[in-house]
């Protein structure tokens, strides 16, 4: 089964079960500092994990398209991605664990054919933070899963969240299908990495949320988040070593091979997985850069280029060769990597033009200092130098993970107050610049400040700042509503609600008016009146990549009680 025909019968599947089909976020968040890309597909869905009505239902059904580069360094074995597509079902406060699990036999057994002997789940093992999942496993000897194919697990194996620190999270039961191979020890079970049991299923069950004090709240709201990982899965159904052997691979893969004058598997993996990711991302209109989602584009473009020189690849302008691959594959389940082509093929020669000019000063200077070296008769150490690099790295995503912790998914009041303020600011930046094309770039809100990335040539001057801060505190003191009401996507482009209307939303979406102020796409929450929000204040404003400036701002007082 290829990995289209996958999507279609999961999608035939749910909305037969009364799910109704949602298309995929963006890759860059909207409203969650916790990461910098769309890891999951939960990551959309907060607010409305969070008790927020999704305009579309409690049922749901979607494909996510995902950027994980926690495990980056096995990209290049025979399952690790960079960009991949999960597959979900989604119950937001309807069914739980017992019609969850039953869907998830039900798809695996009469769509997928799978066997019952073939299947192996792990179960939640409990510890002082919450129960034992027994309920799960019950279920799942029910359906005639024997009890030696259930194994339970701690919470590192078998729980999922929160996304951040704080926020949505639960026990999970995952799915394994066993491919025949002989077990590599005693000990050898779902999750061992031999290669034994292929996971192919996730099915999430999120009743807690944990606070910023460590404890796990049962939410008022119980949430089923399921997630398939399409290339796995497809692998899996074709009978596949590889996820790098299924079809939205193979062109890829065999451009990479028609120029290499070198065979190495793992770097045509790499090439590949990380052009893909490449093309993904500059689809979101995000360019190269050294910040943020800019610069592990940057990483990945340069990641593939290096690995094409090993390969003997010296072909000018190879990595958007490549993307043009990627997008006659993808365009017809995401059109944006189409409508831009332009960008993304300009960007990704610009890119590899820069690096190689970089690779090339780099190589003189080193072979000048091993010149030097050799005359002085001086050793160089290497390994060495390869050493204190690794840790370098290491030292520099262990910066990245505590930079991007914390922040909306906890909903927590201070997080509400500022997120509404955004809104204001959004609004009050295209009054006083007199320039209603200004447009949200970004958010970033924590329990403590927002920042906020928009559209602008120049740096804003302190009167600008001064009139932006008074137009914002004076819609607070005018205490104005804040309603939500849900419409279609039309609708809200003829209300000129502030958005970025195309593949990005869904048929209906959720619309938030401030007063007649503010008018603007957005999934929440947000406080029920301006008044609720003290005084704002613009701490700094500041270049965030070309063409694009950056404010942060508080609020110094508590609402009033």
């Amino acid at each position: 089964m290829k990995a289209e025909e996958l999507r279609k019968k999961y999608f035939e599947f749910f909305k037969k079960k009364n799910h109704e089909l949602i298309r995929s976020a963006s890759l860059v968040p909207e409203h969650d500092p916790t990461v910098l890309f769309t890891t999951a597909g939960m990551h959309p869905l907060v607010p409305y994990i969070m008790g927020e009505p999704h305009p579309s239902g409690k049922r749901l059904v979607d494909v996510q398209k995902c950027i994980r580069t926690g495990d980056i360094d096995e990209v290049g074995d025979s399952s690790h991605l960079t960009f991949f597509e999960m597959l979900g079902n989604w119950s937001l406060g309807d069914y739980f664990k017992e019609e969850a699990i039953r869907m998830s036999f039900e798809f695996l057994t009469k769509v997928l054919g799978f066997g019952i002997s073939k299947i192996h789940v792990t179960c939640f093992k409990g510890d002082n933070d919450a129960p034992k999942d027994a309920e799960s496993a019950r279920i799942w000897t029910g359906l005639g899963i024997p009890k030696e194919h259930i194994y339970f697990l701690p919470k590192k194996d078998n729980w999922w969240g929160p996304a951040g620190s704080t926020g949505p999270c639960g026990p999970d039961t995952e799915m394994f299908i066993d491919t025949g191979k002989e077990k590599c020890g005693k000990n050898c079970m779902p999750g061992c990495s031999c290669g034994k049991y292929f996971e192919v299923w996730n099915d999430v069950f999120i009743q807690y949320s944990k606070t910023k004090e460590g404890k796990y709240i049962p939410l008022k709201q119980k949430t089923v988040d399921t997630g398939m990982g399409v290339e796995r899965t497809a692998a899996m159904l074709q009978g596949k070593g590889s996820v790098y052997e299924i079809e939205v691979f193979t062109p890829i893969m065999a451009r990479i091979r028609k120029e290499a004058k070198n065979e190495n598997a793992r770097s045509m993996r790499i090439i590949a997985d990380h052009l893909k990711a490449s093309t993904f991302i500059l689809a979101e209109k995000i360019s190269p850069s050294n910040l943020d989602q800019g610069y592990v584009l940057r990483r990945l473009i340069r990641k593939s280029i290096r690995h094409s020189r090993l390969l003997g690849i010296e072909k000018e302008n190879f990595a958007s060769e490549i993307a043009e691959v990627v997008i006659e594959i993808y365009s017809g389940q995401y059109p944006e990597l189409d409508e831009n082509r332009g960008f993304i093929l300009e960007e990704l020669k610009k890119e590899e033009k820069k690096f190689g000019k970089t690779l090339e000063t780099g190589l003189r200077e080193f072979e000048k200092i091993a010149e030097l070296a050799d005359e002085k008769g001086i050793e160089v150490d290497v390994k060495g130098f390869d050493e204190e690099f690794k840790k370098h790295q290491q030292l520099s995503r262990k910066g990245a993970e505590r930079r991007f912790r914390g922040g909306l998914a906890d909903s927590s009041e201070e997080t509400k107050r500022l997120h509404t303020a955004t809104h204001l600011l959004n609004e009050a930046l295209r009054i006083i610049l007199k320039d209603r094309g200004i447009i949200q770039k970004g958010s970033n809100i924590t329990p403590e400040r927002l920042r906020f990335d928009f559209n602008f040539e120049r740096k804003l001057t302190e009167e600008e700042i001064k009139k932006i801060e008074d137009l914002v505190n004076k819609k607070i003191k005018d205490a104005l509503p804040v309603i939500k009401e849900e419409m279609a996507v039309d609708d809200a482009r003829k209300r000129k609600a502030q958005g970025v209307f195309g593949h990005k939303y869904a048929d209906r979406v959720s619309v938030y008016s401030v007063g007649d102020f503010s008018t603007e796409i957005c999934g929440g929450p947000h406080v029920k009146n301006t008044g609720e929000l003290g005084h704002f204040r613009i701490t700094k404003e500041e270049s965030s990549a070309a063409g694009i400036r950056r404010i942060k701002a508080v609020l110094t007082q508590k609402k009033s009680s």
